[in-house]
């Protein structure tokens, strides 16, 4: 797994081949595709990433009745991606059925099974929200580690998390429980619309297992450089 995924978060593939096409055609990318892309693109866009070697993490955050969950997984998996997230508030029977889907999906298409990742808590989400607007007293630190849990007990890989939150799911769950962190911001950027962010070098000291970046690499004035910079301070982290 690649340590850093880029988020292509562009409104035409078009945009997307044109940022693309500025790295090397060998360099070893990971990039993420979320929700308003993957619905405006379609399966295209997976077919074109794949056709480029790169490894895909796609990101739709799946949440309904474990049987919807477990043939959009499915038919997910037949697309050949590589990540896909779900909610972990879905429960265990749902956690369940998405995992199946990827298993059964890959078996049709002969491909690696892909990773499955829970989201635990969106980083956008505050302490103060999630106690008033969701009515759950927990703390957030103890309400993100509990689903943690369930998804690692019902078959998740690992989880989308903050990066302040990576040494206590591992303590809660395993080491080689991923914790993929979003709300990487490099020390001048502003914090756009996430709450609880971090630096890389942050996320990797508190035991990041790879980092989701978008508009700090995507709306840089060099976009290749700003990459390479960031991967050399994981590697020298």
């Amino acid at each position: 797994m690649g340590p850093i995924f880029i988020a292509l978060d562009f409104g035409t593939i078009q945009e997307v081949e044109d940022f693309l096409d500025l790295f090397e055609p060998a360099e070893p990318l990971a990039v993420k595709v979320g929700m308003e892309f993957y619905y405006a693109a379609g399966p295209q866009i997976i077919k074109r990433l794949r056709q480029r070697g790169l490894t895909i993490f796609l990101d739709l955050k799946l949440y309904d009745i474990p049987h919807t969950v477990e043939q959009a997984a499915y038919q997910l998996a037949c697309q050949q991606i590589d990540y896909l997230t779900i909610h972990a508030a879905g429960g265990s029977q749902m956690i369940q059925s998405a995992k199946r889907g990827l298993i059964n999906g890959s078996h049709t298409v002969h491909s690696p099974i892909p990773q499955l990742l829970a989201i635990t808590k969106l980083t956008s989400l505050s302490q103060t929200q999630m106690q008033t607007e969701q009515q759950i007293n927990a703390s957030l630190p103890a309400a993100v580690t509990h689903l943690a849990q369930l998804a690692r007990d019902n078959g998740a890989d690992g989880v989308i998390c903050s990066a302040q939150e990576n040494q206590q799911i591992h303590q809660a769950t395993a080491a080689n429980f991923l914790c993929i962190n979003p709300g990487i911001r490099l020390q001048k950027d502003s914090q756009d619309d996430q709450q609880r962010i971090a630096t890389p070098q942050a996320a990797k000291a508190w035991g990041s297992n790879g980092l989701v970046i978008g508009r700090p690499i995507t709306q840089a004035a060099d976009p290749v450089a700003t990459y390479h910079q960031i991967l050399q301070q994981w590697r020298q982290n």
